[in-house]
This record gives structure tokens, sequence and C-alpha cells, in this order.
């Protein structure tokens, strides 16, 4: 274990042994203000008319908002809607603290929006100085606060958004198993449990919105981001997602205050871009877009008080999102009803002049964005400072500038912020990472594991071996996925099997190889490990491993050869799904030593690792885990716990397969020449240590109407002999259609557990919305027909009824 706080390890891994150093530089001694007596003195020293309507909390929110904005400059509208990052240390004294005068020099209406207050300086690594803690986030959110509402002409306090993909990406914050491990529980009430402590740790330490979760359908593993979404199905990831966004704000407004305003991203088409690489043009159909991409979206739109939806980088048929009025103008607000405002991604709108080359300026790029729909510019407001200008101009109205500027000062009415906008350093320090949080850690590493294959080999017996070996790169090393900073511990796996074995045998370790030499999340420059040094050490692997009784093999990826590639200098996508390096030869020398092995693999996208599936007594895909996951792979390679998760992803066995989803149409997967259209696993799938009967379903009609419902029912029931969970899925195919359907479509699951000889009856209903889908004329109906409806334990493996709708 690796426990900065008790001291009772040493991290081994850079992303942990170069904070040393760095961390007595940084941490200096903060006297932490208080935030009633902060709150006080605010109300004392109030400079604005203390009776003005927009300060009355009695009053509506739409009348707050309409007092605030007609009594607003132009300039503090436009300070509303831009935002400050790379530029914060410019309001920074020589100390590193907040200054007023530097802010007023600086901004002289104020500033609305601040980005990531736990770093020191915009982008950069906290791997290279640590940003942050909980009570100099909280002094600097607070300093900030304190002079916006006391000393800014109108006293409008500041939104700070932060990152939360897999837990508050902030030093010490709990870190939770990364987004497509997440998906692999299948469990949203577990989802909401999790985002519910990352919403109360960023919320304690001051900001009040969260650029998360990604809804974005992911449908090619070469794109580096793929690990940040909950998938490759829209059904999953809208219940995944609407789950996370409960969890973040709650299922109603105003903010409670441990909550945080969610930030749908990115919409759209983000997860299938052109040659699998990060911003690449989405060449997908408007029917595809309505079909694959956007019910995510609409579902949470729809079923939750989402405020905030950040567009997304690429184009779709030729026109960027950030200049999509269609996208966010007409399908976003005039189809789902969208209530709130739309962020740009991070230089976002600078890319229509830049990138995208759609634009011949900053100016005009502002201009074809707020008219678009974008709403704020992140993270500098280079383009939307240039509004003023475009006004004059005649360009944009100031109409245009007031909505978007209501849409910010309703999200902060609804935060509560007028009434409180402080944060309180001991509470932050007391709740976050605490007992509670690393428990809920550990259960949701645990039910993130999907166990691939198992010849009975597994659960480990650790009384019936003299000698585990621990081999590979990623079995005593730190990987948590990207969007992550540095948590207080981290429990790697070789940890948790030692814990969990303790002197029941002897553990011999070895990394095998290295999988680069240099390079992480942040860092631009990726250098692969020296192949001649890494054979050297596969020998020496062997060495280790050869007396052993049983090999468990960590293999997989890393933050580094696999992530965001976020500009030119800084890549992430790659052109294979195989493991990179030498892997697969340490693979192969550990087979050869005619031992079990056990292969475990951590990693963020889903490899194509068909030689070693085949050769390895059991495989087991850990994903990132988050700061407990040695000790919940532990428990499952040892039987301490019974996997249960189910992919969330179809594993191909090559890129030359790609695309690969459950979801194709009847005429994809013709066939190849000397190969397979066959996945290595399939969508939904997953095994267990026990085993489980899925009846057939029964229908509560075998006819409904084109606007009635239907009740599916099934019995599972626990045919082995160790309590385990079964996750029931429920698809659809609609079997003659005016247009082409997939072969099937999810539409309902309940993950379920059962003690042994255990029945249980799972139920879901379908409707209208389950069967409807876009017709030759883009309307979208039922058409009268016959569907098949099926259940099982996996895409591939169900039983099936038909229903006929009349």
């Amino acid at each position: 274990m690796r426990d900065s706080r008790s001291g009772t390890g040493q991290f081994k891994h850079s992303l942990l042994k170069r904070l040393g150093a760095a961390t007595a530089a940084v941490c200096l001694a903060v006297a932490c203000q208080n935030a009633a007596g902060l709150q006080a003195t605010s109300q004392a020293q109030q400079v604005s008319d203390d009776d003005a309507p927009y300060r009355n909390a009695s009053l509506s929110v739409d009348a707050r908002v309409e007092d605030l904005l007609s009594r607003m400059t132009l300039e503090e509208k436009i300070a509303q809607i831009t935002t400050i990052w790379t530029t914060k240390t410019e309001l920074f004294d020589e100390d590193g603290k907040f200054d007023p005068a530097l802010a007023e020099a600086a901004y002289p209406s104020g500033f609305g929006h601040f980005a990531r207050p736990n770093d020191l300086q915009g982008p950069s690594s906290p791997l290279e100085q640590p940003f942050r803690d909980e009570a100099q986030t909280v002094e600097l959110v607070n300093a900030i606060q304190k002079y916006a509402v006391e000393e800014t002409r109108l006293g409008i306090p500041v939104l700070f958004h932060e990152e939360g993909l897999h837990g508050y990406a902030a030093r010490g914050a709990t870190s939770f198993p990364q987004a497509i491990g997440l998906a692999s529980t299948w469990d949203p009430e577990l989802i909401e449990d999790i985002y519910s402590v990352v919403a109360r740790e960023i919320r304690a330490r001051g900001p009040h919105m969260v650029l998360s979760p990604v809804v974005d359908v992911a449908r090619d593993p070469r794109w580096g981001r793929i690990e940040e979404t909950y998938g490759e199905d829209p059904y999953l990831a809208g219940e995944i997602g609407l789950a996370a966004v409960y969890g973040f704000q709650g299922r109603t407004l105003p903010l409670a205050d441990d909550k945080v305003f969610a930030t749908l991203k990115h919409m759209t088409g983000h997860g299938q871009p052109e040659s699998g690489t990060n911003v690449g043009p989405s060449n997908l159909s408007e029917r595809i877009l309505r079909e694959v991409f956007f019910p995510p979206f609409e579902h949470i739109v729809e079923n939750s008080e989402i405020r905030s939806l950040m567009a997304s980088y690429n184009e779709i048929d030729g026109v960027p999102s950030h200049a999509n009025g269609w996208l966010l103008n007409d399908v976003l607000r005039g189809e789902w009803g969208f209530k709130g405002g739309v962020v740009s991604d991070y230089w976002g709108i600078d890319d229509l002049v830049r990138l995208h080359g759609v634009e011949p300026d900053m100016e005009a790029a502002a201009v074809r964005a707020l008219k678009a729909g974008v709403d704020f510019d992140l993270p500098d407001g280079n383009a939307f400072k240039l509004l003023p200008d475009a006004l004059e101009k005649g360009l944009v109205t100031e109409e245009e500038i007031d909505t978007a500027v209501r849409r910010m000062l309703e999200i902060k009415f609804l935060s509560g912020m007028f009434e409180d906008p402080y944060a309180d350093a001991a509470y932050a320090e007391e709740i976050t990472d605490n007992a509670d949080a690393r428990a809920l850690a550990e259960e949701a590493a645990r039910k993130s594991i999907v166990l691939l294959k198992n010849d009975g080999v597994l659960p480990l017996d650790k009384g019936a071996f003299g000698k585990i070996a621990v081999i590979g790169p990623n079995a005593d090393a730190v990987r948590l996925g990207g969007y992550s900073d540095v948590p207080t511990r981290v429990l790697t796996v070789l940890d948790g099997i030692e814990a969990e074995v303790g002197d029941a045998a002897e553990i011999v370790h070895h990394p095998g190889v290295e999988i680069t030499s240099q390079g992480d999340w942040w860092e631009n420059e990726i250098i692969l490990a020296d192949r001649e040094a890494n054979l050297a050490m596969i020998e020496e692997a062997k060495s280790v491993a050869e007396s052993a009784d049983v090999i468990i093999l960590v293999i997989g990826g890393t933050e580094a050869t696999s992530r965001e590639g976020w500009d030119n200098q800084h890549l992430g996508d790659r052109t294979d799904i195989e493991l990179v390096g030498e892997q697969q030869e340490l693979a192969d020398a550990m087979f050869a030593l005619g031992k079990p092995v056990v292969t475990v693999l951590i990693n963020g996208k889903p490899l194509g690792v068909d030689e070693v599936a085949e050769k390895t007594n059991a495989l087991v895909e850990g994903w990132y885990l988050g700061q407990e996951g040695g000790t919940a792979m532990a428990d499952v390679l040892f039987g301490d716990y019974n996997p249960g998760g189910k992919l969330p992803v179809t594993m191909a066995r090559s890129v030359g397969q790609l695309p690969l989803v459950y979801n194709h149409k009847p005429s994809a997967l013709r066939g190849y020449l000397f190969d397979t259209t066959e996945p290595l696993y399939p969508f939904g799938y997953g095994l267990s240590y026990t085993t489980f009967d899925i009846s057939a379903p029964t229908l509560s009609s075998a006819t409904i109407g084109v606007d009635g419902e239907v009740t599916v029912t099934v019995d599972v029931t626990n045919t082995g002999d160790m309590a385990g969970d079964e996750v029931v899925q429920l698809y659809i195919r609609d079997l003659v259609a005016s247009v082409t359907r997939p072969v099937k479509e999810l539409r309902g699951f309940e993950r379920v557990t059962l003690q042994p000889g255990e029945t249980k009856t799972v139920s879901f209903t379908l409707g209208e919305k389950d069967f409807r889908f876009w017709n030759k004329d883009m309307e979208r109906i039922v058409e009268p027909g016959e569907f098949e409806i099926m259940t099982g334990s996996s895409s591939a493996d169900t039983q099936s009824v038909t229903l006929s709708v009349e």
C-alpha cells in the first residue's frame, strides 16, 4: 500500500514518487478563513444595493435574473460568459495568493467564471508540482468570492468548475475506477452513490460545477478517450450517465449543499472519429446521429434538471459542433427542451479559426458560436471577449448576448452561491477520502471487474500454493487513467495480493518488461521502452517465475499509451489495439513455463488479446480500478468476491474488424477471407464463479398497440454453490421495418445478487419509446409489426419471444 497520510509505504511509480520534494516546496501553512465570518463581512460591507430584488432569495429565479441583468453593463455581461484559466497567475502575488488589486486592474468589470481552482497555473502536471490541497483550494476560492461579492459593483459571485470524470481530479481526493470500468458494473444505483461522493468532495472545496459525465457513445477502440466513456451502447450510456447526473446534482433544484452542476460531454459524434483520431470528423448520417449518438443526451435532458452541456470538438457533415445551430439550438433546445447553458470545450471556439478553418478570425468565430447556441467560452474567453466589438459592428445583438448571460446567472442563482459562496476547509478535509469514500471506491472496483475466461483455476486457494509469482509491468504500478490527480493512497495489484495472502504463501515479483521509458498522461512526448532491455528483463522474469506454483500475469496499458490526444504535440490515439511493446513476448514466456497462468488486464481501452486469451488459464479485465483496485482484484482472484461485471464494449480480435459493435445492421459482418467476424468477447459478456439459469422471457400480452406497453418477465436462478451477481439483459429487434434496423438493441438491464439456489423474478416494461425509430422521412414513429424480445446474460447469449405491435 502507498499511503501518504499514514507513511506506511512509499509510492514506487513516478505518479507518486515524484511528489516528495515538490510537496515540501508547495505545502505552505494555510490560515483557513471561517466561512460564516466571511459571509457576515460580505453582508456588512456590500458595495451595491442590498435591497435590490436580485438579492432577495424569496423571489423566483427568473425575477432575480431579470433584475440583475437589467443592472449590468455590457462589459459586466461579457465577464459572466468568459473564463479565466491559463492567465490565473496574473491575479496572484509573488507568494501565489490571490491579489484583489491585480484582479481589479486586469478585470475592471469583474470576472464570472474561473476554471480548476485546485491547479496552480492552468495547463500543468501535478506530477511536476503538486496542486492545491483542500485548505489551499478553499483559501483561493474564498478569497476570490470575497473580492467578487464585496468589491465588484454588483457583487456577483464567481462560478468555479472542476473535473470529475471518475473522482474529483484534485490532490488527495478519492479516485474511483475509470469511467469504462464504472460502466462495467451495470449498476446505476452504485454509480449515483459514487458521483454523490465526487460531488461532495468538489463542493466542499468551493466549486459549484463539474465538467462530467462523458456520455459519448464510443465505437472505435483506437480512440484514446474510449476509457472516459460508458461504452458502445446508447441505452447503457444513457442510464449510467443519468445516474451520474443524479449523483452530481440530485434530482431537483436548487442545488443541495453537497451537490454540483453536472456537464454533459461532448455533443456529439465524438466517439467515432475518422481514423480513430481525437477531434477527427464524425462522418455520420443524421439517422445514425439520432439512433446512436443523440439518445444518451436526450434521455438525460428529458429526465433530469441538467443545466450544463459541452459541445464537441469534431465536425458533423462539414459543420463543427461549436458552430452547429441545428445541433445546439434546433435539436438540443428545440426538440428536447434543454434549459441550460452550453459551454465550449477548451478552445473549441478558437478551433473554428485555427483548426476547422470555417471562420477568418476570432471575432467571427465568437459571433458564429454565440448564434449557434454556445453560451460560455472556456477556458480563457479569447473569442467572447471580442463580442463588444462585434456588437458595435452589428454582427450580434445585445439580446443574443443577454440570452447567454441569463443562462449563466440562472446557474448561479440555482447553485445558492448568492446566499453563501464560501467553503469550509475543515469540512473539506474531514469528508475528502474518508472511510466511507474508500469503502465505496473498493466496492466500485470489485463490481467493475469482468471475468472473461476461467478453466477452473480461479478462484485461487492461497493455501494451495507454496510460491506465487506476480509478474508484469502493471503488477506494482499506479494506473488510474486520464483526468486523475494524486490520491492520498493507491493500492496496486501486488499490494492487494500481498495483503490477501500474508504468510500463506511466498510472493515473488518481477515487472517483466517496461512499457514506456518516458511519458505520462500530461507529458507530450512518449517514448517506448528499449526492446533489448525488455528482452533481458523477460529472461529475469522467467527465472523468478519458474519455481512458482502459479503465475499472476498483470499486463495491459498505461495512461501514456492510450489517452486524450489534445493537440498535435500531445497524441493519444493508436493504429492498433494490441499490447504495446514486448508484453506479448512476456506473456508467451510465462505460458511456456507450463505453470497455471492467470492474466489480469489493467488498461483503459479494450485490447485485442486473442493470443493471450487462447493460452491463459484465466483472463480478468480490470480496467483502471482506482485507488482501492489492488484490494478489489485480490478479493476476486482469491474468491473473497465473486466477479459479476459485464463488458460495456465489444472486444475485437484485431483492428481489421473495426468498427465492431453488437448493434450492427443486418448486412454488416458478412465475413472475411482467412479470418472471422466474431469478436473476442461480445458486448454484455462476463463470467462468474457460480452458474445462473435465466428463463425464456414471458410477455404480459402477446399483442399491444403502437402506443401500448408490455411487461417482460424472466426468472433468474443461481444454480451454483457460491453467491454471485448476474446482469439480466433485455434486447429487442424490429423484424421488418421500412428502413434497416439493428440486429439487436439493449432496452433494459438489472444486476441482481443471488444466493446459491435462490431465484428472483426480473421484470421490464417496454413502451412506445422503446419501439420507435426514425422512418425514411425522418419521422419518429412506431411501425406496426413483429418484434423479437430477447433476454439473457449477454448480447450473444439470449432467448427470445415474439411480440406483435398493431
